[in-house]
Parts: structure tokens; sequence; C-alpha cells
């Protein structure tokens, strides 16, 4: 089943009760969905796109090229991922390939949220992810990944979740494979390889483990399940 949009701006029309915020960015048909914090941890407030404008997006965002998640930047456009001249949000900076980029809270503001705030966000993240449906989540950093390990596996952490140890490691999850990312602020000499290495592994097997039972129902189209 394939999406019917091929807006690549906040596809799904994400419309948050705040002044300012990153909504998701790149392509509906997702076989893979990054998921951050908030734009006050991994920027892109300026171009309107997760994971750009930071001192350390070059990075990351070089890492995800590396590993075939995204496609490069588009003409025009610096290694941090924003435009150069003019308007920042008037071009699309990222030339994404089956990857879709969002955040746990996509509200830009200065202050940390408080739990209740990251609560009332959750729906839009939820309502994102079950649209796209991608086959991997890559959740970057302790939040997101706490987040998705608790709310989307069967894992029960009840430690604080160790990313040097989980980084770059492939999780089962129900229904989506999950592929934690240390915090890219973080990452020191090996991490960036240590990522590319795993989801060129990762994208070289069957990773979207479906079983097609279309001779189980009528007509000659595929059906496929997880």
């Amino acid at each position: 089943m394939q999406n019917v949009t091929d807006q690549v701006r906040n596809p799904f029309g994400m419309r948050p009760d705040c002044q300012s915020f990153v909504p998701g960015y790149g392509d509906a048909n997702a076989d893979f969905h990054v998921v951050g914090d908030r734009p006050g941890v991994h920027g892109g407030s300026a171009a309107g796109v997760p994971f750009t404008g930071e001192p350390w997006s070059p990075a990351f965002l070089s890492a995800l090229s590396a590993a075939g998640l995204i496609a490069g930047l588009a003409a025009g456009v610096g290694p941090d991922g924003v435009a150069r001249d003019g308007d920042p949000t008037a071009v699309d900076p990222i030339r994404t390939d089956r990857t879709f980029l969002s955040y746990l809270h996509m509200c830009a503001s200065e202050a940390a949220p408080d739990e209740d705030a990251y609560a009332d966000m959750e729906r839009f993240l939820d309502a994102e992810l079950r649209a796209i449906a991608a086959h991997v989540l890559l959740p970057v950093g302790a939040r997101a990944t706490e987040h998705v390990l608790e709310t989307y596996t069967a894992r029960a952490w009840k430690t604080e979740v160790d990313m040097d140890a989980l980084h770059g490691e492939e999780l089962l999850g129900a229904g989506w494979l999950v592929v934690p990312v240390k915090d890219p602020a973080d990452w020191t000499d090996g991490d960036a390889d240590r990522l590319v290495d795993s989801l060129g592994g990762l994208r070289s097997t069957d990773f979207r483990r479906e079983s097609d039972l279309g001779r189980f129902v009528a007509g000659s189209d595929p059906y496929l399940v997880r």
C-alpha cells in the first residue's frame, strides 16, 4: 500500500498549537523513519527541516547519505542542510530517498517542554508514524529511543538506555525494526562509520520482512503483510 502524496514538507498537514514548529519532512512512502527529539535539541528552525542547522548536522546528514537513506543536498544548500540564498524554507534542501524525518515534539521554543507537553505532542508523531508505516524506525538520542522502545516494541526498560551500546544496533519492534542512533552532538570517532555500516548491512537484507498472502484472497494482486 502506498501513500497518495508526494508532498515533502509536512505532507500530512500537521498543525500543532504553537507559533513556530518544525514538521515532518521527507518521503511519505518511506521505508526508514528517523525520529528526533525537538528543534531545541536537534535543530531545523531555520530551514524548517529536522536535523539541519546544527554544528553536527553535516556529519549526521553525510552518514545518512553514505548509508543510502538520503540522496544528498539540493543545489545551493550548505553541508548543514540550510539554503545559502534567499528564504531557506522556499527550497527542499534534502533530497530524501524512502526516508522521513520528524520529531517527538515539533514545536520550537527556547524553554524545554515539560512531560505533559511531550505527551500532548505524541499524537502528531504517532499519526505520522502509522500513516507512513515505515519498516525501520531510527530514534535519535536517548529521549526518542526511550519513547520508541517503550511505545513501539515489547521491551520494558527499567533503567536509562545506554546509547553507546545501542547505537546502530538492530532491535525487533512490534511491526518495526528499530535502530537507535546516538545523539549526533555526542558522536566520537567511529560513531558515524558504525551507523553507516549497520544501515548498509541492514539494507542488503530483506529488512521489509513481508510475506505475500495474495494466494489466500480473491484476485491477482499481492497482499503483503509483515
